[in-house]
């Protein structure tokens, strides 16, 4: 019995490496217009910490939509929609909190994120 990982292939890293350089310049870009939006410093923080989650959640969420591609593209797009619900759940009610961060400006820009950095996935799941 064979347990060892396969590693990625590059058929499914380039895409993968793609779509995280395009969502950190896509998330950096809207933080950096979202802190403009915000006067205090702790809404600032409350934004950049968003972005990082964010980011982190939708490359894990993208690697998951690209293996299920060629076999059922809805069922990966409904485990990364899942992710993505409960991240903004627990982030929501433990981590803003926790964080001390301002509720408003973490919640609107992680969704806010979520929502852009989402539209770009059907650009790259057929490279």
């Amino acid at each position: 019995m064979n347990t060892t990982a396969k590693p990625a292939t590059p058929a499914v890293a380039k895409p993968i490496g793609l779509f995280a350089a395009l969502s950190l310049v896509l998330i950096a870009l809207a933080a950096w217009v979202m802190t403009f939006m915000y006067e205090s410093p702790d809404a600032a923080r409350a934004v950049w910490t968003s972005a990082a989650v964010a980011f982190s959640v939708q490359v894990i969420a993208f690697a998951i939509v690209k293996r299920f591609a060629k076999t059922n593209v809805m069922a990966g797009w409904g485990v990364g929609a899942i992710l993505r619900f409960l991240v903004l759940g627990v982030y929501a009610l433990v981590f803003v909190k926790v964080l001390g961060l301002p509720s408003g400006a973490a919640l609107i820009s992680l969704a806010a994120f979520f929502f852009l950095s989402t539209l770009i996935e059907p650009l790259l799941l057929k490279s």
